[in-house]
């Protein structure tokens, strides 16, 4: 082998910073340790072997916590729960796109959310949180948190700094803050919090050990590429691989990115537990990485001409577009803030209430009628009644997710063949 594959963890080239599109055709990943392979085999085991005695000791000394590596020491490959590999070399691309110290990846985004629970709240401290958010994460809040003495107090995902000034006096009031936990923009209606502002008031937040609690923010609608949550204040940033990242329909998984100070305990937690993704699916994923930029482009500007095309329908009543923000508003201004472009996933409103949205979806043939989102294909659903039908419905008027609306994922495909499904459909209503 050429010194040239070497270099499998170059960030620079002289005085030029490599961008991460670069990078992860083959960061972390040494050919001439699989016989040159140009891509990272699946590594299909469950155990490796030791050199020596001494250094299976020295192995779990070091993934068990009971010591720091050493500056010159590299962490050995021990079990398949803790490490491997493909999840390596991924979790190393990964961390790429956000500038993080480390990523930690998942079975799903909800077992990464979990987790990050998990490892930094306490029985009779309180969680607040950004409403609306992702269906599944309400229920874990609401449902199960309860259970373990963990309070939350929500807020809802706008412009207004007084909502979270609310939620962060009533929660001293009910105990100790454990975390705080917000998603924006917010599934599904793209409210937007603001990061910097939510970040500024943790440090003056404490858990029960009197410490500043952690900033976790769910970036699955916009990141890693338009938007860069610890850039803005943020801990612990967390993710739905199975949405752009993964990016084709096609996997479950999810991520954590951060620094070690809040992830080294989610990493010993998901190795006692063992929710890490098979080796299998961290290949994909790093198929899918290598194409992440351009699919997310390319969605991107379809969503701006379907949302064009939406706003000025006669039978949909709003479109909850972030590229349709008023300059000089609040939340314009929390988007130039944080936000390097709209996405393509955002939410609408026919004109009349359930019966009208359904019979438009059941007329739709080119669009996919399913929920997830973040895949080479158009997705859309009908939030009221599927991710979010176990929040209840008080709550779900409180953040505007109401029987009318219906959330798109724009994909890949022609943007004119989608306005044509798109237009026969609404003449059903």
């Amino acid at each position: 082998m050429s010194d040239k594959t070497k270099n499998f963890r170059r960030r620079t080239i002289g005085n030029h910073v490599l961008k991460p599109e670069t990078q992860m055709m083959g960061y972390g990943f040494d050919p001439s340790l699989s016989e040159g392979s140009l891509k990272p085999p699946v590594f299909l085991t469950s155990t490796f072997v030791f050199e020596s005695a001494e250094h299976g000791r020295d192995f779990f000394d070091v993934v068990s916590g009971r010591r720091e590596a050493r500056p010159d020491e590299v962490s050995g490959l021990i079990y398949s729960r803790f490490n491997n590999p493909d999840m390596e070399v991924l979790e190393d691309r990964l961390s790429l796109w956000e500038d993080a110290e480390m990523a930690i990846v998942y079975s799903s985004g909800m077992a990464a959310i979990y987790s990050a629970i998990m490892a930094h709240l306490q029985p009779g401290e309180v969680l607040i949180y950004s409403q609306p958010i992702y269906g599944g994460t309400e229920t874990l809040l609401l449902n199960l948190l309860p259970k373990w003495g963990i309070k939350t107090v929500g807020f809802i995902a706008n412009d207004s700094h007084k909502a979270v000034d609310d939620a962060f006096a009533k929660a001293q009031k009910l105990g100790p803050i454990g975390m705080v936990l917000a998603e924006t923009p917010a599934n599904p209606t793209n409210g937007l919090v603001d990061i910097h502002y939510l970040a500024e008031k943790v440090k003056d937040a404490r858990n029960t050990a009197g410490e500043r609690p952690p900033l976790a923010l769910d970036n699955t609608f916009l990141g890693p590429v338009w938007q860069k949550p610890l850039l803005h204040g943020a801990d612990i940033v967390l993710y739905s691989m199975t949405k752009y990242i993964g990016g084709h329909s096609d996997l479950v998984a999810g991520a954590a990115m951060g620094s070690s100070r809040w992830l080294k305990p989610m990493k010993a937690l998901r190795g006692a537990i063992g929710n890490q993704i098979d080796p299998h699916t961290c290949w994909m994923v790093l198929r899918s990485l290598e194409t992440l930029k351009i699919r997310m482009e390319k969605a991107t500007e379809n969503a701006r001409i379907v949302a064009e095309y939406l706003d000025g329908h006669e039978k949909v009543e709003k479109v909850h577009y972030l590229g349709f923000l008023k300059p000089g508003s609040p939340a314009h201004a929390v988007y130039e803030k944080q936000c390097l472009a709209p996405g393509s996933t955002f939410a609408f409103d026919v004109k009349g209430g359930e019966a009208e949205a359904f019979r438009f979806l059941n007329a739709l043939t080119v669009l996919k009628l399913a929920v997830s989102l973040g895949g080479t294909e158009t997705l859309i659903s009908h939030p009221a009644s599927t991710t979010h039908s176990g929040v209840p419905k008080d709550l779900r008027d409180l953040a505007g997710i109401s029987g009318a609306l219906c959330r798109v994922s724009v994909g890949i495909e022609d943007a004119d063949d989608l306005i044509a499904d798109l237009k026969q459909a609404l003449e059903k209503i």
